[in-house]
């Protein structure tokens, strides 16, 4: 069985914001998860204590990515060392096992040996995500930066995202067969299209297009839950996609 985690986005911006993070560490645990994604961007004003999170989160046998809205190269294609350096070292107090982030604006020459020499002593690995923006989420950007950083051994992984490849209209079946070497953490959604909008939506097991990316991912890959989890019972809804995502 593969490791499912859930991110905490799942159970509803709004809902977390009032309930804090903690409260889902439980129901991730109960359902079957093998771990929970933290959103930086679901913290209400003050950071809470991430190391207390973090204790409460290993506590039930799970473990944590730290998720923050933050890209890599700013809009002058400057790399954004300090701000970086802060998510780092936010995530290891959590003690997350991966921190993810945006690519940004990658420039033409980027300082990947700048970067290099500042993942070099970081306790947390790092994890780029194909997001929903036209300057850091299209498919011919990712694949020139991760191949740039396979040449110099840059410690970094992807987050590929199912859906937001069609937020960009790209192909994620393409995306898939591209950077299969590259993926170390699957975000799993359907996209529903209404009114010319697009929207996160559960993935369903009559839908075989989300399953076939995994084809082309390297057996066990973790994967988690990035869509709406709306239910009276949330640990029984979330084991139920908890299940179905495993055996994907």
């Amino acid at each position: 069985m593969s490791p499912v985690l859930v991110a905490a986005s799942a159970y509803g911006a709004s809902r977390v914001r009032q309930l804090g993070q903690s409260h889902f560490i439980d129901v991730v645990a109960d359902a079957g998860g093998a771990g929970i994604e933290i959103r930086r961007e679901l913290f209400t004003s003050d950071l809470p204590d991430l190391a207390r999170m973090g204790s409460a989160v290993a506590a039930r046998g799970l473990y944590s990515v730290y998720s923050t809205p933050i890209e890599l190269w700013d809009a002058d294609g400057l790399l954004r060392q300090e701000l970086l350096q802060q998510m780092l070292d936010e995530a290891a107090r959590l003690g997350a096992r991966y921190l993810k982030v945006s690519l940004g604006h990658y420039p033409a020459a980027p300082d990947l040996q700048a970067l290099k020499a500042r993942l070099a002593a970081a306790p947390v690995a790092l994890l780029v995500e194909n997001d929903q923006t036209a300057h850091g989420g299209k498919l011919a950007t990712m694949a020139r930066f991760l191949a740039s950083a396979r040449d110099i051994g840059l410690p970094v992984g992807l987050t590929f995202d199912i859906g937001n490849w069609r937020w960009v209209g790209e192909d994620a079946q393409q995306a898939a067969r591209l950077l299969a070497p590259y993926v170390r953490y699957v975000h799993c959604k359907a996209v529903l299209e209404e009114g010319g909008r697009l929207s996160a939506c559960a993935v369903s097991d009559t839908d075989p297009v989300w399953r076939a990316v995994f084809a082309h991912f390297a057996p066990g890959v973790q994967r988690a839950i990035e869509f709406p989890l709306e239910a009276t019972d949330l640990v029984a809804e979330t084991g139920r996609y908890i299940q179905m995502l495993e055996a994907a």
